[in-house]
């Protein structure tokens, strides 16, 4: 298993806080797949207004988390470093449950197809064994 610390994660994607949404990649292999996890915790900027009264971590960010390990799968290959991945598409996404303070959030996105700078990845995230989203990217990378 290759495993990255945030440290590493920032050499390999551009985000930065408070956007950078992986804080650990537990296994990853350039070009096929990687596996993250967020820890999400009530400091998020996001939960002052999302909700005040019941914070849950906005689910376009929950895919924006996805997409960045994703990235990480991409942007490892000796050809695709210190390029950018941009969506291109989101395809098939299901919320189907919540992202609360608390929550380790697992990451998994798979490359299912890829052509020249253009691909597509098969995403999933979850929080102690139960799929919270699920979703096809597709990923430009520039």
């Amino acid at each position: 298993m290759k495993q990255l610390d945030i440290n590493q994660i920032k050499e390999i994607i551009p985000h930065r806080h408070p956007f950078l949404l992986v804080d650990r990649i537990e296994d990853y292999e350039p070009g096929q797949y990687a596996v993250g996890y967020k820890c999400v915790t009530y400091r998020e900027d996001f939960f002052a207004g999302h909700f005040p009264q019941e914070p849950v971590m906005p689910g376009v960010l929950t895919v924006e988390a996805l997409a960045q390990v994703g990235a990480v799968a991409i942007l490892s290959m000796e050809e695709n470093k210190g390029k950018v991945a941009y969506f291109g598409g989101i395809n098939k996404c299901k919320f189907k449950g919540k992202v609360i303070p608390g929550d380790k959030l697992r990451l998994e996105t798979r490359i299912i197809k890829q052509k020249g700078p253009v691909g597509v990845g098969e995403a999933v995230a979850s929080v102690d064994g139960k799929v919270v989203v699920s979703a096809e990217l597709t990923f430009m990378v520039g």
